[in-house]
């Protein structure tokens, strides 16, 4: 097998093959850091590679295998992490200088969860400053580019994780979204990413978006996120907002049918604009969920545009972070400092209109799944 084939192995066959002792895990760590080496300088996906630690894992990996040891969903199978998620005795630079040599001494609970399932932690994927925009480039890691064309960008927050999983740097990385920030590069790149429920995997440190911002798996393949997911979802103590352990197995799931669900299908929401080219790709996406059995109908869902409501929290919340940084405003991303001086204008009042506002948003979109399963 070449090493290009390594770096395109699912994750689930990975783990397989490593148990069976058919593939090495540092046989594929080689593998994967070479990758980076030729392709990370034309796209800047990683803003930090753990070159040694990768390997040292990777060695300890494959001696598990050779004892006979009992091993992990993961074991053995490398992963990245986006630079917005805390990491032991690694920098995490939020993509800002004012974090530029931040070295946390604890594991986010993700982190800690893929460390326990054997999974191999590679390194830090690139973001943009405090993931607030959806493009990737930071004043402290520069900027990022898509793998498809080196003049468009992976989307973004978390576009170096985009760009990593869809060139063979990993089969798996871990993401966050507030916004689209999963969701986003995962589309620009061609690859799946899953934003979960809010307390499905727990958040530690709180994101300045509170509970709007939530971590999730970015995959090549849908069977990858599941996994992925079954590995770092459940409660832990630090996230007050996080679920209870148990949980469906998603990787049997994710072979259960579809046939008969209620689908909305609505290109636009009721408000967005949308690029003609857009909504002629996904239209035509949507009749693989009649071809499947689904019954979909083409609705309005009435929904409120939450586009303001969601710039009160976002930019009101780190500008309050912020204060705890004097002369703050000569380090940011220009682009950020102006998002955040327009926001100086938000009162108090303003902001608990738009928590009311919120609650309100959700009653909407409450009532509407009583009606429908999904919509697209």
């Amino acid at each position: 097998m070449s090493d290009t084939d390594l770096c395109y192995i699912p994750a689930t066959d990975l783990a397989a093959a490593i148990r069976l002792k058919r593939v090495s895990p540092v046989e594929v760590v080689n593998a994967i850091l070479a990758r980076i080496e030729q392709y990370n300088p034309q796209l800047n996906a990683f803003c930090l590679v753990t070159v040694d630690a990768a390997r040292q894992a990777a060695q300890a990996a494959e001696q598990a295998v050779m004892r006979g040891d009992r091993l992990g969903a993961l074991h053995g199978v490398p992963v990245s992490i986006k630079d917005l998620v805390i990491t032991k005795g690694v920098r995490t630079m939020r993509g800002s200088k004012l974090y530029e040599h931040d070295v946390p001494t604890e594991d986010a609970p993700v982190v800690e969860r893929l460390k326990a399932a054997g999974a191999i932690i590679l390194g830090k994927t690139t973001t943009p400053e405090f993931g607030f925009k959806g493009v990737t480039d930071s004043p402290v890691t520069g900027i990022s580019r898509n793998p498809w064309d080196l003049e468009r960008t992976p989307g973004g927050s978390s576009g170096g994780a985009g760009a990593a999983v869809a060139t063979g740097m990993g089969p798996l990385a871990i993401g966050t979204d507030g916004g689209g920030s999963i969701r986003i590069p995962s589309s620009f790149c061609g690859i799946y990413g899953l934003k979960p429920h809010v307390g499905r995997v727990p958040v530690y440190p709180g994101s300045t978006l509170g509970d709007l911002s939530h971590v999730g798996p970015m995959t090549r393949t849908v069977r990858d996120a599941a996994l992925m997911l079954n590995v770092i979802a459940g409660a832990d103590d630090r996230d007050r907002f996080s679920l209870p352990t148990s949980h469906p197995d998603y990787l049997t799931e994710v072979e259960g049918e579809i046939r008969g669900l209620r689908v909305a299908w609505s290109p636009d929401l009721g408000f967005a604009i949308v690029d003609p080219q857009v909504r002629a790709i996904t239209a035509e996406a949507v009749q693989a969920f009649a071809e499947l059995g689904c019954h979909v109908e083409e609705v309005n869902p009435g929904f409120d545009n939450p586009g303001v409501l969601f710039l009160h929290f976002f930019y009101v919340n780190i500008g309050a972070m912020l204060q705890d940084y004097p002369g703050y405003e000569h380090q940011i991303d220009p682009q950020l400092l102006a998002n955040i001086t327009e926001m100086h204008g938000v009162s108090g009042p303003d902001y608990a209109r738009s928590i009311l506002r919120r609650g309100a948003i959700f009653e909407q979109i409450r009532r509407f799944f009583a009606t429908y399963d999904l919509l697209l």
